[in-house]
């Protein structure tokens, strides 16, 4: 008798991708399809932040610290600040949020962190896209942008969020009480990294130490790209890049070791 040919075996690759889809499309029905509103809160929020800090410091400035515009130099600060604070958040809980989908064989960790970072990631890009050209139009701003500058430190911030989320999602599932902890630490970030002041503008004794906060970097980064006139002699992509990579190695061997305790906890 002749024997049945077996189907051919998928390549992992393209399991990969329908798992990544499919946790994809699950977390824009549940985050995003609940409201009516939908995707409109993530554009909310950073033009709820941008009009506070304008409001706010437009009474106590004549100006803001660089160029003329206070919604746009606040929009410099507070975009990638968000971008970062976002993703770093979301990946963080990745596995508690597709938890049950990781029961089946056919979707692993990988795929859950993949679906959230790239989700979140063009979320975000889309949010400073239309934030930033609904600033340009409304004020009637002439500047003129440095593309390739303002993608670096979008870059920046999604690297940074996800390596800090991938690190982070190890540290709170086996830890829960660290998403606590990491929230009170966390709160002094929006303050200290370059959202409503410039790098420059610190006292020498502070910007030394200052300097070792990544996120002064990508702010400062944005504003080079959207000010011609701003050097941010300061900033260094590199420093970024490699503390981003460090947490991301060490969140990931942490995960591929203890993944499976972690689910069946």
């Amino acid at each position: 008798m002749q024997k049945e040919l077996s189907a051919p075996q998928k390549p992992r690759s393209y399991k990969m991708a329908r798992a990544v889809s499919a946790l994809m499309l699950r977390e824009m029905s549940t985050t995003y399809g609940r409201t009516n509103f939908g995707y409109l809160w993530a554009i909310l929020e950073p033009v709820a932040g941008i009009v506070l800090l304008t409001f706010v410091f437009s009474f106590a400035l004549r100006s803001p610290p660089l160029g003329t515009n206070f919604a746009l130099f606040y929009a410099s600060g507070i975009l990638p600040f968000l971008a970062y604070t976002e993703l770093s958040n979301k990946v963080a809980t990745s596995l508690r949020f597709s938890k049950v989908l990781l029961t089946f064989p056919a979707v692993t960790y990988v795929d859950a962190l993949l679906g959230r970072i790239l989700l979140n990631a063009i979320t975000q890009v889309m949010v400073i896209v239309v934030v930033l050209s609904a600033l340009l139009s409304m004020y009637r701003i002439d500047v003129i942008l440095d593309y390739p500058a303002i993608l670096l430190s979008i870059a920046m911030a999604i690297t940074l969020g996800v390596s800090v989320g991938v690190l982070n999602c190890f540290i709170l599932s086996m830890f829960p009480v660290w998403e606590r902890i990491w929230a009170i630490l966390n709160r002094p970030m929006f303050f200290v990294s370059g959202i409503f002041f410039l790098f420059e503008d610190t006292p020498s004794n502070f910007s030394a130490i200052m300097w070792y906060n990544p996120l002064i970097h990508i702010t400062g980064q944005m504003r080079r790209g959207i000010y011609q006139t701003y050097p941010g002699d300061y900033i260094s992509p590199l420093y970024v890049f490699s503390l981003s990579g460090l947490f991301l190695a060490v969140g990931m061997v942490f995960l591929s070791r203890y993944h499976r305790k972690i689910l069946n906890e």
